[in-house]
């Protein structure tokens, strides 16, 4: 059945509302929600498994709010749309996880919330299917090809995670992990056609 690019597919729709009811319940019930659905360090004794999935609905404010589901929008119709909706929530769902597992190995941040690995995962999925794309971007105003915005941004976020910057809160190795993960998934899929989840 068609569905019009203009037209909110029902995974990215979901997962918007989803995200915008976490931060309202963040907004309700301070630092709860947090301290038990954030991502711990292994070290920590708030540390439980399901929160490999469930720090990706959290967010600390509404720009970082945001920032991850304007991409969520920008990028998942798109993707949902070409993929079908099981295919794209299974994909977003495991460039959450993987995210989380690969700040759980690298990062050192006692608590880590935010969708940014699945963004990530989003973007470097686009950047795979749609390379030659025009993205036109605000800083600067100028057009870039989605295969080098995907590129140059996983670069300045390797750069940025291993300068290890003082006060830089940033998960900057959920996003590449996301991204990595992204990629052989997409390829994995590449060459198992036959299996199409």
């Amino acid at each position: 059945m068609y569905q019009s690019s203009y037209q909110l597919p029902v995974v990215v729709k979901n997962l918007l509302i989803i995200n915008i009811l976490f931060f309202i319940g963040q907004q309700t019930f301070p630092n709860y929600l947090e301290y038990y659905l954030g991502l711990h360090s292994f070290y920590s004794e708030g540390f439980n498994i399901y929160q490999i999935i469930t720090y990706a609905f959290l967010h600390g404010d509404l720009t970082h709010l945001f920032f991850n589901m304007f991409p969520v929008w920008m990028f998942g119709r798109v993707l949902e749309n070409t993929w079908g909706s099981k295919r794209f929530l299974n994909y977003y769902l495991l460039t959450a996880i993987g995210a989380g597992i690969v700040q759980l190995l690298v990062g050192d941040y006692y608590l880590t919330i935010g969708a940014s690995g699945a963004v990530f995962g989003l973007l470097a999925a686009f950047g795979m299917l749609f390379p030659n794309t025009q993205l036109y971007l605000l800083f600067p105003p100028i057009p870039i090809k989605a295969k080098y915005f995907v590129i140059g941004y996983s670069i300045i976020e390797l750069i940025a995670g291993v300068q290890a910057i003082e006060g830089d809160n940033i998960a900057h190795f959920a996003h590449l992990g996301g991204a990595i993960i992204g990629f052989f998934i997409i390829k994995y899929w590449q060459k198992n056609r036959n299996h199409f989840y």
